[in-house]
């Protein structure tokens, strides 16, 4: 369905129809991540996208649109998709997407509602952490106060989201900083699910070159622990919110419902900390 060697998807969305609609990374820039290097960014065009939906099943629930960040493409380009998605598969009902907080900036909150109302339902965001000091050693182009800013737009837009965030992101000795920073953003605004994900060291990022050269010492797990636990014990959700911790990079697996579920999810981190 692609032309990258790999397809990468949320793992919620392993039975969903894989819509291709981008290739690569736009900013393929993030200190940490080797998803698509080496693989030059384009768009896939329209007619080839409408080619993959004559094919499919016209009885698709629920489509994932494929590629690092396919909100690039633009308000036109995306109005048009959702529309022929609607023509080819008539039953879906909903439309998800990984996206950019430098993509969303590019939409205003008017496009972003009309664009919930075509079916686009459910976005996958990498905000990774609160604290603009981590943000930028890992190039991730954007602010914390970016990242509220875009949230706020997509809870105006009533398009709901997921918060992807990545804890000992910050390095040795700053996990407690980093919890509290980034618990500090999430709890201005709000968000369906917080997905986080243990930082992993890839070859060939410059993350791995930073390792080498001693300028990014990594967090122990217990650090790690640490600072989900922190984060945990600060996350004051404006609304009934999932935190889950089962992709598997995490060093522990839980999931659970905010606020209700606080004390619980916080003794089962506790457990491991012993």
């Amino acid at each position: 369905m692609s032309e990258s060697q790999m397809i990468h998807y949320p793992q919620d969305e392993v039975h969903t129809f894989l819509l291709p609609v981008t290739i690569g990374c736009s900013h393929n820039a993030c200190a940490f991540c080797s998803m698509y290097s080496g693989e030059k960014f384009s768009q896939v065009p329209l007619s080839r996208i409408e080619s993959e939906l004559k094919h499919g099943n016209s009885y698709t629930e629920r489509v994932f649109l494929t590629g690092a960040d396919p909100l690039v493409i633009g308000f036109q380009k995306m109005e048009h998709l959702l529309d022929l998605i609607r023509q080819y598969f008539p039953y879906c009902a909903c439309v998800a997407s990984y996206a950019s907080i430098r993509s969303i900036s590019r939409y205003s909150t008017e496009e972003l509602s009309i664009l919930h109302n075509k079916g686009l339902r459910e976005l996958y965001i990498g905000f990774e952490t609160g604290s603009d000091e981590c943000l930028k050693l890992m190039n991730k182009g954007h602010t914390a106060a970016g990242a509220i800013r875009e949230a706020t737009k997509l809870n105006q837009a009533h398009l709901p989201f997921n918060t992807i965030i990545v804890y000992g992101i910050a390095g040795k000795g700053k996990s407690l900083e980093n919890a509290l920073a980034t618990a500090e953003m999430i709890n201005k605004f709000t968000t369906k699910r917080i997905i986080t994900m243990s930082l992993t060291i890839f070859l060939g990022t410059k993350l791995n070159q930073m390792v080498k050269s001693g300028e990014f010492v990594p967090a122990s797990n217990s650090e790690r622990l640490i600072e989900v636990k922190t984060l945990l014990e600060n996350l004051r959700p404006l609304a009934p919110t999932i935190f889950d911790t089962t992709h598997p990079t995490n060093i522990l697996r839980i999931k659970g419902t905010l606020p209700q579920d606080k004390d619980q999810l916080i003794a089962e981190v506790e457990k491991r900390l012993l």
